[in-house]
């Protein structure tokens, strides 16, 4: 079932069967906790030989590995495997409404859809019905393709916004009766999740029609006070995941063409990705900060850097040394004629500050002298991190320096992203690291 004019389809979701113990089967997204193999090592001592997602999924900590090609090619084994043997049964049509808790909210609501990747478009400038709010980074798209490119499933830790105050896509859901398809604890302090499935066709003509609605040219154009082409959907977490989708999707299409076969493939079930929508204005959905962490960086180097680069480009940079993370809180005074912001430079806090700024976000003022130092220092890695007292942890290493960025209003999102265009990559989180999407439907993607 496709609604064409919103991008939507109601997908035939994979879940495990009911034998399988859902603790171990759903873990959190690859992409958290880069810079701690622990976590991942204790993940798979405490879920041993169980079926579990983290078979699935190649933990981007491990990216700079030399086992990629066989640990990619166990995963699509594992697929194959649990589609064989019935570790994951197909569903009829159908969405799947949930609820998480975690140890920061009581309460955060998503709906698990398919959306067409024909509507979606992740370069600058882009006036597609799904868009992304941040730079892609094009260097992290190959090693995904590589995992995805002879997966037969696809499992997401994609979560995608509308723009939705009057609350009348998801959360009316909650009212109905419905078939509850799985309740439990999360592993890792991730709290409690519940499913509910939702086939009925009365619900979903329901979800369709609320959604055309925010998508109606005319209450867009009010809404936003705008011109522009409708955006109904923007990437909340997970954009690079949803662009390597894009990017097979269009290897595909580009194939058919060669082969004149176009017309056969256009449902074909790689145009197609299983996301979960939640509402910007869900009181469960917070915007986290996303802080910087640059390993083998000497104290002085940087500094001298850093003060070179910005007042070369008659922005002022200041450095002033303080005792603790909340001091150089206080001092921060961000506005349109300064930029501040902590840091934690081999286990010393201090606060950066930069005047008459090039531009209007904190992050981007920081990015801008990264992506600038990094060209010229390449044993230098930088890593984003999730969470202050990580960026604590790590800041008090060696050589090491962390940078503290504040968030971002998420009730400004939409209508910057409609009149600026993407934001800085990395500039915010949904929640903390523990509160991000676990794994738990996935969906075939082979013909």
């Amino acid at each position: 079932m496709k609604f064409e004019k919103i991008a939507l389809k109601i997908p035939n979701i994979l879940l495990p069967n009911k034998n399988i113990d859902m603790r171990h089967w759903s873990v959190i997204a690859c992409d958290q906790y880069t810079s701690d193999r622990s976590y991942w090592q204790k993940l798979q001592q405490q879920i041993g030989d169980d079926p579990s997602c983290l078979n699935l999924i190649f933990p981007e900590v491990y990216l700079n590995d030399n086992d990629n090609v066989q640990r990619i090619e166990q995963i699509n084994k594992t697929m194959e495997q649990y589609l064989a043997d019935g570790t994951l049964v197909e569903q009829a049509p159908g969405c799947i409404l949930l609820e998480r808790k975690t140890a920061h909210t009581e309460s955060r609501k998503g709906l698990i859809v398919a959306l067409d990747l024909d509507e979606y478009d992740y370069h600058k400038g882009a006036k597609s019905l799904i868009r992304a709010t941040e730079g892609t980074i094009l260097d992290r798209l190959p090693p995904r393709i590589k995992v995805r490119q002879n997966a037969p499933i696809e499992l997401p830790h994609i979560m995608v916004l509308i723009d939705d105050p009057q609350q009348t896509v998801i959360e009316p859901l909650f009212h109905e009766d419905l078939e509850c398809v799985y309740d439990f604890d999360l592993i890792e302090n991730g709290g409690h999740l519940c499913g509910y499935r939702i086939n009925q066709p009365h619900l979903i003509s329901q979800i369709a029609q609320t959604l055309e609605k925010l998508a109606d040219p005319d209450n867009y154009r009010r809404k936003y006070q705008v011109k522009d082409d409708v955006m109904l959907y923007a990437m909340g977490d997970g954009n690079h995941s949803f662009a390597t989708a894009k990017a097979l999707w269009e290897q595909i299409k580009a194939e058919a063409v060669k082969s004149r076969n176009i017309d056969n493939i256009l449902d074909h079930p790689a145009r197609y990705a299983l996301v979960e929508l939640v509402n910007l204005h869900d009181p469960g959905l917070e915007f986290e900060p996303i802080h910087r962490v640059l390993f083998s960086a000497e104290r002085s180097t940087l500094l001298t850097n850093m003060e070179n680069y910005f007042t070369s480009r008659n922005t002022p940079f200041t450095f002033t040394t303080v005792a603790t993370l909340s001091e150089a809180e206080k001092l921060s005074n961000n506005d349109c004629n300064q930029h501040c912001f902590p840091c934690i430079i081999a286990g010393e806090f201090g606060l950066c500050s930069i005047k008459n700024p090039k531009y209007n976000l904190v992050v981007a003022t920081l990015q801008a002298f990264l992506d600038h130092y990094l060209s010229e220092h390449g044993e230098t890695k930088l890593d984003y991190i999730h969470g202050s007292q990580s960026v604590t942890n790590l800041g008090s290493q060696k050589n090491c320096a962390g940078f503290y960025l504040p968030a971002l209003s998420k009730h400004a999102l939409f209508k910057t992203i409609i009149i600026d265009g993407a934001l800085p990559r990395k500039t915010f989180s949904m929640g903390e690291a523990d509160e991000k999407r676990f794994y738990l439907e996935c969906r075939s993607i082979k013909a």
